[in-house]
């Protein structure tokens, strides 16, 4: 393969990962890309970003896919909040979460905290051929809970972009988890959404694209996908060869704030390299045809949460005020200077909304179920 050819693969791999993923194209020579752009002192270039375990487990799907599980904080809490990362993410992406919720307390009771890579993600396993849909991340989302919380405990739900989806899905398979019934396996108190959708990506999304472009992209995107996909080995390894154009563009896509740590870039750029370009491309349909309008009544016999980004280009925030619209006691969050990832750009404004959230749920609704 010339340098030319390279090059152009390398481009392509990482537009590919970027459109797809909606965060940006996963990249190598980090630290090269993080040096050029840090003209400035970086108060999170200390951050050990991606260090933070806890205890793990595996849980086993419904098809036999091992899903990598970690929980933090004593198991006697009487509250456990289990969080559920976006496409081509993992786990860490709720890192500033898992840090400052760990050591303290939220409406003064202790939090368990539960986190798990979704299939084909992180330290999960491969889905099998089929399996990259929505349904699947929800009925995975049970088997977790199932795996995770004693029968009939109260549990808090947080789910980022697609991890919003499987909880709107999983909404849509057991709707008695939200409800009073005596069968349930657990009482789900309430639900914490971030920048993510209820449905129409396809016919919405425009990653900040002119309108004429986007119709050109839009129809031959998921044959471009499928197409890289069936060279995964290839584009994985010319993802690296355009890091520096990648950043950059990463860096725009993902984050409004200008001033954003480029320590904090470069973790996520780290997390989408760790996601095959084949993964990539198998969920990419199931994004664009998410459809959980429909799964909003259940969500909202619960207190709801929404959290959006008001430059987010990968899922508006019009999307997530659609979802509000459609729950009237739900809650908006809208920060007008973000971008599609609030848990790190705004990490504190996601952790302080998980707390309100917390402390909206009565002490006695846990002491009758635990």
């Amino acid at each position: 393969m010339d340098a030319k050819h390279k090059r152009r693969m390398g481009v392509a791999g990482a537009v590919a990962g970027l459109g797809a993923a909606g965060v940006g194209a996963a990249v190598g020579l980090r630290h090269l890309a993080v040096g050029r752009v840090r003209l400035r002192p970086d108060p999170d270039a200390a951050e050990p970003f991606g260090a933070l375990r806890g205890r793990a487990l595996t849980v086993t799907a419904d098809d036999g896919v091992p899903l990598h599980v970690e929980v933090d904080g004593p198991d006697a809490a009487p509250l456990t909040v289990v969080f559920c990362h976006g496409y081509s993410l993992n786990q860490d992406v709720w890192h500033y979460q898992r840090r400052d919720l760990a050591a303290r307390t939220a409406g003064g009771r202790r939090l368990r905290m539960v986190f798990w890579d979704q299939r084909s993600h992180g330290r999960s396993g491969r889905g099998g051929p089929g399996t990259a849909t929505i349904e699947q991340t929800g009925s995975d989302l049970y088997e977790v809970l199932r795996a995770t919380v004693r029968p009939g405990a109260p549990v808090v739900l947080a789910g980022h972009s697609m991890g919003g989806m499987s909880i709107m899905a999983l909404a849509e398979l057991h709707p008695e988890l939200f409800e009073d019934g005596p069968d349930a396996l657990c009482r789900v108190r309430g639900i914490m959404l971030v920048n993510t959708s209820g449905g129409d990506l396809a016919e919405e999304i425009t990653l900040g694209l002119p309108q004429a472009l986007v119709k050109i992209v839009r129809p031959i995107a998921p044959t471009a996908l499928r197409g890289l996909g069936r060279q995964a080995k290839m584009v994985d390894r010319a993802r690296g060869l355009g890091a520096d154009l990648a950043f950059v563009v990463t860096r725009h896509m993902a984050f409004a704030d200008k001033r954003v740590s480029p320590t904090v870039v470069d973790f996520l750029e780290q997390m989408i390299r760790a996601t095959p370009i084949d993964v990539i491309a198998e969920y990419y349909p199931a994004l664009m045809a998410h459809d959980k309008a429909a799964a909003l009544a259940t969500v909202g016999h619960v207190p709801v949460l929404v959290l959006a980004g008001g430059r987010d280009r990968l899922t508006p925030a019009a999307h997530g005020r659609r979802i509000v619209e459609a729950l009237p006691d739900a809650e908006l969050v809208e920060v007008d200077e973000a971008g599609h990832v609030l848990p790190l750009e705004y990490p504190g404004v996601v952790t302080g909304s998980l707390r309100r959230l917390v402390d909206r749920i009565p002490p006695g609704l846990e002491e009758r179920t635990a």
